[in-house]
Parts: C-alpha cells; sequence; structure tokens
C-alpha cells in the first residue's frame, strides 16, 4: 500500500480528476476522531463528488455521496489539514483521508480496482 499527501495548492486539480474517475463508485464513508472510535455514516452509496472550498483561514472540504434522497450524505470538513491518497501497490485508489483538526473522514472504496478495468469504461 502506499499513501501519498496531496499538497493544499493541488487539491482542487486532484479533486476534479479524483470526482471523474470515482464518480457512482460505491463507497463507505467513516469519521474517526480524537474522542470517538470509528463511526460509519454512509454504507455502499454512490460517490457523486468532493468539492474544496479554499479561502485564507475558512476552507471547507464538501463530500456528497448518495443518489436518492432517501439514501444521500453530504459531509462538510471544516479546516482541513490534509488529504491523502491511499493506494494498492497495482496503483488503484483504496481510500481517501481527509484530516482536520475535529478529525478525519475516510472515504473507502468497496473495490480497490483500476478505473480502466471497470466494465464499462
Amino acid at each position: 500500500m502506499t499513501i501519498t499527501e496531496i499538497p493544499r495548492d493541488e487539491w482542487v486539480n486532484f479533486f476534479c480528476g479524483f470526482n471523474q474517475r470515482h464518480k457512482g463508485w460505491l463507497v463507505n464513508a467513516e469519521i474517526v476522531g480524537d474522542e470517538v472510535r470509528a463511526q460509519i455514516q454512509a454504507r455502499q452509496l454512490p460517490f457523486q463528488g468532493i468539492t474544496p472550498g479554499l479561502r485564507d483561514g475558512t476552507d471547507e472540504i464538501e463530500i456528497i455521496v448518495g443518489d436518492r434522497p432517501d439514501q444521500h450524505l453530504s459531509h462538510t470538513v471544516k479546516s482541513p489539514t490534509r488529504v491523502c491518497l491511499r493506494q494498492t501497490s497495482e496503483g488503484a485508489d483504496e481510500a481517501l483521508e481527509i484530516q482536520s483538526t475535529s478529525g478525519t473522514v475516510v472515504l473507502r472504496f468497496r473495490s480497490a480496482i483500476l478505473p480502466e478495468m471497470v466494465d464499462g469504461l
């Protein structure tokens, strides 16, 4: 497994490409805090996208999963400090971690597979 930290000045371009490669992929979203065990917020919901709102001192990153009103999660990470991508030894994206002062949001793909190996692409 490889973990790559994405520099802040690359977040906008990184998330744009990440969204295009993974839209509709099934993910679990969990929140891990310093004082709280991992809490699953979404299970096996289609990934819709991540939008960074980067302003001096008030950065936010919005994560959206689910494609139906009854199965939808929008979570905003306030004051993100670090974005890391976990990849398998083959180079497939396995998970994305967004750290902030209040904890970490982890998006885990149901299947870690190279995008070009997905049916229909």
